[in-house]
């Protein structure tokens, strides 16, 4: 599924500005343990505990979310939804 950043959050901060009500149609990418990177991610994958103890992953210092009504992957239904929400770049760069 197509992964995206938030224009809120701030890169490389390790927190989220996506929160509880905003998570329904944004979950976060979350994990159990250390993330694992796709064929051709040069991205470097950090991880945080968001505020409800779920470890987030973040792409280049980018907090990762899906978006709810992508219903497959190649979905990218949120790109540039309220001129906030962006895919990334396998380098971790923001498609605008």
């Amino acid at each position: 599924m197509a992964l995206y950043m938030y224009d809120r959050d701030s890169q490389g901060e390790g927190e989220s500005a996506c929160g509880a009500d905003c998570a329904d149609g944004w979950p976060p990418l979350t994990v159990d343990g250390e993330p694992s990177k796709g064929d051709g991610v040069a991205a470097e994958l950090t991880t945080f505990e968001r505020e409800d103890g779920a470890t987030q992953v973040a792409a280049a210092g980018w907090p990762l979310y899906y978006f709810a009504s992508d219903e497959e992957p190649a979905h990218t239904r949120g790109h540039g939804a309220s001129d906030v929400w962006w895919l990334l770049r396998p380098d971790g760069s923001k498609v605008e």
